[in-house]
């Protein structure tokens, strides 16, 4: 059985941060993103390689993750020529494929069982399974209404506020039959979303929902991303290396040097070879990337830095988000909401 993830996309929302580090591979922690949809692929043993459907990047992120033999599933790259929305990215992706298959958007972060998901679409002799999830807000989504026995009955987009009818969103997670894509064109953008999915529900072919209300979340944009760090800090996302945490827990490398009368608040995550100076100040949920430096004085508090970070002395950084290699000036305030990208370089006494 396999398993494709679509990671093509240019992580627009993301940006600058995506600039040179495509949105599958952003880091949590310090491990990439796509780690994350793999050690849940993991755990159905049915699933013996994960196809990566790719288009920006593509080498960037064959470099960072292999050929999955450190991970334990065998990875495969299949890069588009052209941008092809998800359906046809789905199709291309399976070419020569003609076994059940599992469908991951690539920037979904979820504890959901798949080994279930992948039954109830056998014992329905489903033609298409899809996830759904419900959500606060569902007028930011496209809805997805289903009949009592679980059977999709329509998609709703963008709803007003008086044409919502249920709170059920798409999670980004399917069970598919690649018979069924014959009707994909090849070689042009189409939407697994806006097409192939209606045809399913026009042909009255076997098309169900596996409802789930567990830990879900779109890490495509900076606050969703800084939430995910929160929700694993906090054991909301059970993940290394907090599972098991404790209230409050610190996570600081060995390898790390952390000064006397640095003052260290948990949550927190402190990297390989990470410098705190003597009265520097590292605040709760705060992520501090390898080899980065946080100079007499400075303070951060819930944020996260990227890998070889500067952050001068009296410097401040409050809940932002700083690319790889960013150096901030003696005395600089980061304010909330920042995001700096790779090789920012904020002069002394900056303010944003």
């Amino acid at each position: 059985m396999k398993a494709i993830l679509l990671a093509g996309g240019m992580g627009t929302r993301l940006r600058p941060l995506t600039a040179h580090t495509p949105k599958p591979i952003v880091p949590i922690f310090n491990r990439p993103f796509l780690h994350y949809q793999i050690d849940l692929l993991k755990k159905v043993p049915d699933i013996d390689e994960a196809i990566l459907s790719l288009n920006y990047q593509p080498n960037r992120i064959a470099e960072v993750l292999g050929d999955g033999s450190a991970n334990g599933l065998a990875l495969r790259y299949v890069v588009e020529p052209e941008p092809l929305g998800t359906g046809g990215a789905i199709k291309y992706a399976s070419t020569g494929v003609t076994d059940t298959v599992v469908v991951f958007n690539g920037d979904v972060l979820t504890q959901i069982d798949l080994a279930s998901v992948i039954r109830l679409h056998r014992e329905r002799r489903a033609r298409a399974t899809i996830v759904l999830t419900p959500v606060e807000n569902p007028m930011a989504y496209g809805l997805v209404e289903t009949e009592p026995d679980g059977s999709v009955r329509r998609f709703v987009e963008k709803p007003t506020a008086d044409s919502i009818t249920t709170n059920n969103i798409n999670a980004g997670v399917y069970v598919l039959e690649p018979d069924t894509f014959d009707r994909i064109p090849n070689g042009v953008p189409w939407s697994i979303e806006r097409a192939y999915f209606p045809s399913l529900v026009e042909r009255k072919e076997t098309f169900v929902a596996y409802l789930y209300d567990g830990y879900w979340i779109d890490i495509g944009a900076p606050d969703k991303y800084t939430q995910v760090h929160r929700d694993i800090m906090d054991g909301t996302f059970r993940a290394a290396p907090f599972v098991g945490a404790s209230a409050r827990q610190q996570s600081i490398s060995p390898t790390a040097r952390v000064a006397n009368g640095a003052t260290i608040e948990g949550p927190c995550f402190i990297d390989e070879g990470v410098v705190v100076a003597k009265g520097a100040r590292i605040g709760a949920y705060s992520a501090i990337g390898r080899d980065s430096v946080i100079e007499e004085g400075a303070s951060i508090d819930g944020s996260i830095l990227w890998p070889n970070c500067r952050v001068s002395s009296e410097a401040s950084v409050i809940d932002a988000v700083l690319g790889r290699d960013c150096q901030i000036g003696r005395g600089a305030r980061i304010a909330s909401g920042t995001v700096l990208g790779d090789n920012s370089i904020l002069s002394d006494y900056t303010r944003t």
